[in-house]
């Protein structure tokens, strides 16, 4: 069985819209683009770099994908396994792209997903792709969060957690700080919320 691995740069807010750069997402009026290259040191590189050279297909929804479609296959020589990875797509509006491999889903994604988890094959990693990251929680699909996170506060934008994500528990499986301040841990998911009193 396949896993969905969430990974993720989240500010300590919350949030986790364009991280990479100015123009990357500037939807809502989203001026903080790029949040993430000041923190950058030979921590969070060397995580980012293990997390990238994993065996993995991606799982995108589409403003994701729109982002990286003109990009990443330019620049294979920084990841050559995305080029390889099969993309699939939360979309109800794209159904074929020239950057292959590519499924592209639409309909009940939660069902389709759930499948695609069933099949043999590497896990899948989720970047970005807030809304399709918010459905799978709602749905108890996410099996880890890969999280590095941010010692700041961005006010808005798009988040990670939002109403509706079900109650689960999770445990730690890694962590490290970074010299910049910057938190990078992973999370599986472990069952129930557990409660009790002091």
């Amino acid at each position: 069985m396949r896993k969905v691995n969430v990974l993720e740069f989240v500010s300590l807010d919350g949030v986790i819209q364009a991280p990479g750069g100015p123009e990357e997402d500037t939807s809502g009026g989203f001026a903080w683009g790029g949040w993430i290259g000041p923190h950058s040191d030979p921590v969070s590189s060397t995580a980012i770099r293990k997390q990238m050279n994993m065996p993995f297909d991606l799982l995108l929804g589409r403003k994701t994908f729109d982002i990286w479609a003109p990009f990443w296959p330019k620049h294979t020589d920084i990841w050559p396994a995305v080029g390889t990875a099969t993309k699939y797509v939360a979309s109800n509006t794209i159904t074929s792209h020239e950057w292959q491999p590519s499924v592209f889903l639409n309909g009940d994604i939660t069902e389709k997903i759930t499948k695609i988890k069933q099949q043999e094959g590497p896990d899948l990693h989720l970047y970005g792709s807030a809304n399709l990251v918010q459905t799978l929680l709602k749905h108890d699909l996410v099996d880890a969060l890969w999280l590095k996170i941010f010692p700041i506060t961005l006010g808005g934008g798009k988040r990670l957690f939002a109403d509706g994500t079900i109650p689960a528990a999770f445990k730690v499986t890694e962590s490290t700080v970074t010299s910049k301040g910057v938190i990078i841990v992973n999370f599986e998911r472990a069952g129930a919320v557990p409660t009790g009193s002091l």
